[in-house]
């Protein structure tokens, strides 16, 4: 079961906020201040925090800094009254996954917890994924951004890397062509569109599979999976 910090100085919201979310399944640990969330934090296994920004010791800036410290993968979701467009940029640049601004409608809320928990897990599978793939054929070194095929070395361009990585990182799992596009949507705003993308893949399997090595199977309609035959 998915357990959520709930970090919000105003007991009322806190616990109605609390009390919705332990009835959709959630368990809900509550925090009024900084000082509490940091323990919790470092005593517990959460699957995402909500963080209110304004806060009696502290704010939920400094806080999502030292929470992401520790647990960079953790989703991290906004809820304040702070609805100044600075601090909602600041906020994403610290890597949250949502900021949301009071008042707010619970099924919305609750919609964008489900997104970013689906996103956590995701992230999380990458970060566990191989930081090497290696077969009898085919050599990629996600690390250091060199691959060989065959023996000779390929050229891969940055986005054709990271569509591998995903894809590895979820081998034997469809990941589909939604969340492709999404995870390839940059911090410079760089993003391929759906045609790009099928030109981008076609053009990677060009250059990784030959008739005896086919490591990308196309689920029509959905995406792809990483499956060698």
């Amino acid at each position: 079961m998915e357990r959520i910090l709930v970090v919000e100085d105003d007991l009322a919201l806190s616990t109605g906020l609390c009390f919705e979310l332990d009835a959709a399944g959630f368990i809900t640990q509550a925090a009024y201040n900084c000082r509490k969330a940091e323990y919790l934090a470092e005593q517990e296994k959460f699957s995402l925090a909500i963080l209110d920004i304004n806060l009696p010791d502290g704010n939920g800036f400094e806080l999502c800094l030292k929470i992401k410290g520790r647990q960079p993968q953790l989703p991290v979701i906004f809820l304040t009254a702070n609805d100044l467009e600075e601090d909602m940029l600041k906020g994403y640049e610290l890597g949250a996954d949502d900021y949301i601004t009071k008042p707010f409608r619970m099924p919305i809320l609750l919609k964008k917890i489900e997104v970013a928990l689906r996103h956590g897990i995701s992230s999380a599978r990458e970060q566990r994924a191989e930081v090497c793939f290696q077969d009898d054929f085919l050599q990629i070194d996600f690390g250091a951004l060199t691959a060989m095929r065959g023996g000779e070395k390929l050229t891969i361009t940055p986005n054709e890397y990271k569509l591998l990585q995903i894809l590895v990182a979820n081998a034997g799992n469809v990941v589909t062509r939604r969340v492709l596009l999404e995870k390839l949507w940059d911090c410079d705003g760089n993003f391929i569109d759906d045609h790009t993308l099928t030109v981008t893949m076609n053009r990677l399997r060009a250059k990784i599979e030959d008739e005896a090595h086919i490591y990308i199977k196309t689920v029509r309609g959905l995406g792809y999976i990483w499956e060698k035959r």
